[in-house]
């Protein structure tokens, strides 16, 4: 996909037409578009642009404007490669630019004091934009709810960490600056959203993949608490995160990191960095390898995931959360390759697995060796994640639900794509009609629809008051425990126990290798993992 890079120019003094809806809001007044019942706002800046000697700051509050700010078209995405293979992801060219902290308002025309979402895009970090047309809010706003979604930095842009960034901090810390532009757009939200018909005080977060591992990171950072009231995980990942000076669970000190990086760009010092090209900068990071996560630095992100929930330090807030069954079959690069046959697996997975390669073969059988490796890196990166985000909140007295989409249609299913990663997106949004070019073409007929109707009854009524229920379909219980959980298939349907085994085998897995303090988990799993870390007693 070729990306256009193009510079945001804020029409801030540009007058509104006539009949274009006004709101005056404490950041200054904005002029959008109606369309059928809805107030839109488009493009609307929630932090300075973090150019120039900014780049690599945190994002500064954008004061008050002059004038009325037009708006009415996107702001262009956060810079991000350019990808010149073509995925099912791929999508139109967008511009792009460093001056991209915008957000995105659908709201009713009468609104007040409704529930808020806000959106956060997935793309590993890397790539995506909340102008996508798939994430167009008016399907979910018609229900009576305000639709926000954010831009944030991107790629090495937003998640460097390098002892020159530290040591300009009062805290010495660096890295996580697209977590702390998702903070500041949350905070421009409490402050703002009441002026365009929103409750801030009812806002839930809600993300897929990347944009749910924000979802997870915002829960575990103290700078987000008390910024959202409820949080919607869609495949998201708790995966062990790299810290700020050390070498952990197999991943190298961040700031050392970004320091062999600056070294292969071959820049001496800091104003060096900051005056590359950005679009340069960050083909470049991304041709060398540079993978952006989270880090844990003792401020923004204290601790591992896994160790903020344990400890109940994440916001004690409900939740809904799951997973895609068939995640990997658009992201194979994520899983081994297969072997020649079954036995092979076979041998190959107890030697790696020792003590627990009876359920792990239970659960992901040789004689299916090619599905049981999709199905490996699928429940190790998101199923796991998904039911281990709702046993958390139970044990902090939370509603939580948890669901597994599982729905396929012809296009899909003949392209093997069944139920792939982010495929759920198009029915919790309503945008059936607005996927990429490649995705497969989802079917203009009743059932779909029907679906779809479901999943933005379900998704709006939970942002509206913390439980999920939809005119017409199955009731959704909660996860409890009884382990209950929503199957969206053909239809939704609620089940007990999903995938039986899966939870507690990759959190044994999981458990081990945190003790280890050397071994990371994420996709390192089944025909890729190292060999198994003897049981300990933290574990048992």
């Amino acid at each position: 996909m070729k990306i256009v890079i193009a510079a945001l120019a804020f029409a801030s003094a540009v007058p509104a037409l006539a009949a274009d809806p006004i709101v005056d809001a404490p950041a200054g007044k904005v002029s959008g578009t109606s369309d059928a019942g809805l107030r839109v706002f488009k493009g609307i800046p929630y932090a300075m642009p973090p150019v120039g000697a900014k780049r690599w700051t945190a994002p500064v509050a954008q004061p008050r404007w002059t004038g009325t700010h037009r708006a009415t078209d996107f702001g262009p995405a956060c810079v991000q490669p350019q990808a010149p293979n073509a995925t099912v992801y791929s999508g139109v060219p967008m511009p792009v630019s460093e001056d991209c902290l915008t957000l995105n308002i659908w709201t009713p025309a009468k609104a007040k004091n409704a529930p808020v979402m806000v959106w956060i895009h997935g793309g590993a970090l890397v790539t995506g934009s909340s102008r996508e047309p798939m994430y167009d809010g008016r399907k979910l706003a018609a229900r009576g709810i305000v639709v926000v979604s954010i831009n944030y930095r991107l790629g090495v842009l937003g998640w460097l960490a390098h002892p020159w960034l530290s040591g300009e901090t009062p805290r010495r810390v660096s890295g996580n600056y697209g977590l702390l532009d998702q903070i500041a757009a949350l905070r421009w939200v409490r402050d703002n959203i009441a002026a365009f018909g929103g409750n801030a005080g009812n806002v839930t977060i809600a993300g897929e993949s990347a944009g749910g591992l924000s979802t997870l990171y915002l829960m575990t950072t103290p700078a987000a608490h008390g910024l959202f009231a409820r949080v919607i995980a869609q495949s998201a990942y708790m995966i062990s995160m790299p810290e700020l000076r050390k070498a952990a669970f197999g991943m190298p000190a961040w700031e050392s990191g970004g320091a062999l990086l600056t070294t292969a760009l071959k820049t001496p010092d800091l104003a060096g960095l900051r005056a590359m090209d950005a679009q340069t900068l960050t083909d470049t990071a991304a041709k060398l390898g540079f993978a952006p996560f989270g880090v844990v630095d003792g401020a923004v992100l204290p601790q591992q995931m896994v160790d903020a929930f344990d400890q109940r330090r994440q916001a004690p807030v409900p939740v809904l959360a799951g997973f895609n069954q068939g995640e990997i079959r658009s992201l194979r690069m994520l899983s081994p390759k297969p072997p020649a046959d079954a036995a092979t697996y076979a041998t190959e997975i107890r030697a790696r697995y020792r003590d627990l390669a009876d359920p792990f073969l239970q659960q992901y059988p040789a004689a299916t060796y090619r599905e049981s490796i999709l199905a490996t890196t699928r429940d190790a990166l998101y199923g796991w994640t998904a039911e281990r985000l709702v046993r958390k909140q139970v044990e902090l007295g939370k509603p939580a639900y948890l669901y597994m989409f599982d729905h396929g249609y012809p296009a899909m299913d003949e392209a093997d794509l069944h139920a792939f990663h982010a495929s759920e997106l198009p029915y919790v949004f309503g945008t059936l009609a607005a996927t990429p070019p490649r995705w497969p073409k989802i079917p203009d007929t009743a059932a779909e629809r029907t679906l779809s109707a479901a999943m933005l009854d379900y998704w709006t009524s939970f942002v509206r008051d913390g439980r999920p229920v939809a005119t017409g379909s199955a009731a959704w219980p909660a996860y409890e425990t009884k382990r209950s959980y929503m199957h969206f298939a053909a239809v939704p349907e609620a089940g007990r126990d999903l995938l039986p085994g899966m939870f507690a085998l990759n959190e044994q897995v999981m458990c081990r290798r945190r003790a280890t303090g050397t071994i990371g988990w994420n996709w390192n799993v089944g025909l890729a993992a190292p060999v198994m870390p003897p049981a300990v007693a933290a574990c048992e």
